[in-house]
């Protein structure tokens, strides 16, 4: 085994050479699904010293994980559904993402609760962040945020002025905390990297390899090549999310996991719309709507409906932009309108399936599960317990495996980036000095990559152009497309608007306006010439514009086909069953 030095880089070059190894020898274990949960799973397994593969049919996190409400939370309507083991398990992983495993990408945010009824609403939504509050205590940490506090209707104003006066009687603030969702997986999978695990994108799992009834490992297809190899291992872990049940029938007969979807909508709007010193949170009749800072925006959702189309880009309706508006309206002095709303972005939620009808009295909770010598089964739980559902999955490999596995430490790994993050966070005015760079970019920059911004100041270092703001997205800078890339995997167009960057959802233009700047930024590292460069723009401007469309639509149904009438630039192909 070669011991790496520095961050993992996740380029074209370093895509090859991991699927020349998976393909080259046996694996322990070999991972589908590039998500958080499949993330977390190859971290797990490579730092308990086993031998590593993880195979993503499209971009890292282009599923649920990058189409979350971007919050590390314990679930408030999870403590009033009595659920105590999940928040308690919830809000101690708040505290370790916080604290320890990646504080550069993991951030306390205020939420403010306004209150509606006189008498017992105060006492009943105060001794529930009470203990809540409680519950975040982990030992060895502290919650890593600050307690509740009580206020009255004149002192939330001051919060936030945005409220309307006679919605609410008085208000309690909150703290939870936030995260850049698909960044989070992308740092993750570095850091498995780092440690060893070889992971590729853009690389479909068509079927199984078997010996009698023992799953041995996957077919895959590269589907950038379009060519076919066989990688095989020990244990194979499904941890495709809404995509569970799909894997399961490529194994062939009745599952043990059923997943089914929810659909989540959520809105962008510009932070000067809603006039506020906190993030909210309101009651609706089905969930809870939060109204998210998120830099120069605020994130409003979500909606949880059922989902039975396609999974791969779930649309956002009319319906699902209105309904949102409405409850926000409810509380806002100035309402939104659909003017307002910058980007839309609709991700669906893996839960397990049971009796109910309704979706949002479906379990939060994981199972694991080991249908058929060889092949272990995730599903279900959320975005903040991933490391607890990777653990079990793992545990489960072991199991399966004839060897003494070592128990997880990843409660003690820092993601990359993290290590020396808040010496550098302390030294931002000089590290602004030396790179020429304002504060402001610098601080930008350390919430990004952490003590990996060395990497993308050489970058400007050896190019002078790449520290320019893009052009119709002055947030990110060039050196930040290039970097996407050639350190952090990024093969197309949509990889790096969508996922290494917001654009797509932070601009009233939704990328359009830097795609052209964009695609020619990363051709050079990619190996892409003009027909390439122009192809990857048409693609995206045919992704933004059918979703527009759909978003003009009444129904799921009708936003579904409109969506589906824009092709993916890298189409995934159909497996075959076993």
């Amino acid at each position: 085994m070669t011991v790496r030095t520095g961050t993992a880089r996740l380029g074209p070059e370093e895509r090859g050479t991991a699927l020349a190894q998976m393909a080259a020898r046996e694996l322990d274990v070999v991972v589908i699904g590039g998500g958080v949960v499949g993330a977390g799973v190859a971290l797990d397994a490579v730092t308990r010293g086993l031998s590593v593969g993880l195979l993503e049919a499209r971009d890292f996190a282009s599923g649920t994980s990058s189409r979350s409400s971007k919050l590390i939370h314990g679930g408030l309507r999870y403590l009033e559904q009595l659920n105590f083991d999940l928040v308690r398990e919830a809000l101690q992983e708040r505290a370790l993402l916080l604290q320890r495993i990646a504080p550069h990408l993991v951030r306390p945010v205020p939420f403010l609760f306004p209150l509606t009824h006189t008498g017992w609403e105060r006492p009943y939504v105060g001794a529930g962040l009470a203990l809540y509050d409680s519950l975040g205590f982990s030992f060895g940490f502290t919650r890593g945020v600050p307690g509740h506090r009580h206020l009255s209707r004149r002192r939330a104003l001051r919060l936030a002025p945005a409220l309307r006066r006679s919605a609410f009687t008085g208000a309690v603030q909150y703290w939870d905390a936030q995260v850049d969702d698909a960044r989070y997986v992308m740092t993750m999978l570095r850091t498995a990297a780092t440690y060893g695990a070889h992971v590729a994108s853009r690389t479909q799992v068509v079927g199984f390899l078997r010996e009698g009834e023992r799953v041995t490992g996957v077919r895959v297809r590269d589907l950038e090549a379009g060519t076919e190899l066989d990688v095989r291992a020990r244990q194979v872990v499904n941890a495709t999310g809404v995509w569970t049940d799909d894997i399961q029938e490529l194994v062939g007969g009745r599952g043990q996991i059923h997943v089914r979807a929810s659909k989540g909508v959520h809105l962008l709007v510009p932070r000067d719309r809603i006039h506020s010193l906190t993030g909210i949170i309101l009651r609706t009749e089905k969930s809870v709507l939060f109204v998210i800072p998120w830099g120069r925006h605020w994130i409003i959702g979500t909606t949880d409906t059922r989902w039975d189309l396609d999974r791969a880009h779930p649309a956002a309706s009319r319906a699902d932009i209105d309904y949102v508006l409405e409850h926000v309206n409810a509380v806002l002095s100035v309402p939104l309108t659909r003017d307002d709303v910058e980007g839309v972005y609709a991700g669906l939620r893996p839960l397990l399936s049971g009796e109910s009808e309704e979706t949002s009295k479906l379990s939060r909770e994981h199972v694991v599960a080991h249908p058929v010598p060889g092949l272990v089964m995730v599903a279900g739980g959320k975005y903040t317990t991933y490391r607890v559902m990777a653990r079990d999955a793992v545990d489960a490999v072991a199991h399966g495996l004839d060897q003494r596995v070592p128990r997880s430490c990843t409660d003690r790994i820092p993601l990359a980036g993290a290590e020396g993050y808040q010496a550098l966070w302390n030294a931002r005015q000089r590290l602004a000095a030396s790179s020429g760079l304002h504060v402001a970019r610098i601080e930008h920059l350390l919430q990004r990559y952490g003590s990996m911004i060395g990497e993308v100041l050489t970058l400007i270092e050896e190019d002078p152009a790449l520290a320019r703001p893009l052009a119709g997205a002055d947030d990110y800078l060039r050196a930040e497309i290039v970097y996407a890339a050639t350190h952090e995997g990024a093969r197309h167009l949509d990889d790096v608007l969508a996922r290494r960057t917001h654009i797509s959802i932070e601009t009233f233009h939704r990328g359009l306006a830097v795609a052209q700047e964009a695609a020619e930024l990363i051709a050079g590292p990619l190996g892409w010439g003009e027909e390439q460069v122009r192809r990857e723009v048409e693609y995206y401007t045919k992704r933004v514009e059918a979703e527009r469309l759909s978003q003009e639509q009444d129904t799921d149904q009708e936003a579904d086909a409109v969506r589906l009438g824009a092709p993916d630039v890298v189409p995934a192909v159909v497996p075959r069953s076993a």
